[in-house]
């Protein structure tokens, strides 16, 4: 029987690669304590665990709340794509200026279906950035959503 204190034995056999090895219970109580403490310090910064100690988080109303932290990569992936979408409303708004006809009041307007022929060589994307413009005042359109097929003859109308 293993005492607390006893020392580990590895031994191997002769001609056999396998290896025994005696381990004394105070040497597997120490090793399981030593990872216990790890793994609790690490889930005080974990937000998913039910630890007591947590990062401190921002609060809705807050200033910062839902937004990247500063400086962080995912910031600079927000602007990013806030600035190539800004490009292709920009494109948007040039295309319906080429294709429309002036109205009346002065403003140019094209059927969904002759822009969609159009830019559908551009981006695949028409339906998602003609909402962004129609979001920014940019553009209108009835319905809330544009259906190819369906809304073929609706008319979009630049705005500016």
């Amino acid at each position: 029987m293993e005492t607390d204190d006893a020392p580990a034995h590895c031994a191997q056999s002769g001609n056999d690669s396998s290896e025994t090895c005696t381990v004394s219970v105070k040497d597997l109580t120490e090793n399981w304590q030593k990872w216990s403490n790890g793994h609790c310090e690490s889930q005080k910064h974990n937000p998913f665990s039910n630890g007591k100690v947590t990062p401190p988080q921002i609060q809705r109303g807050q200033e910062g709340y839902g937004r990247p932290l500063e400086g962080s990569k995912t910031e600079q992936r927000g602007r990013d794509a806030r600035s190539r979408i800004s490009g292709e409303v920009t494109e948007l708004c040039q295309v319906i200026r080429d294709y429309g006809m002036r109205g009346e009041d002065g403003r140019t307007a094209v059927r969904f279906d002759a822009l969609f022929e159009r830019y559908v060589t551009i981006s695949d994307k028409l339906v998602g950035v003609l909402l962004r413009a129609r979001r920014q005042g940019l553009v209108h359109f009835e319905g809330e959503m544009l259906w190819q097929g369906r809304d073929d003859g609706v008319l979009i109308t630049l705005l500016q």
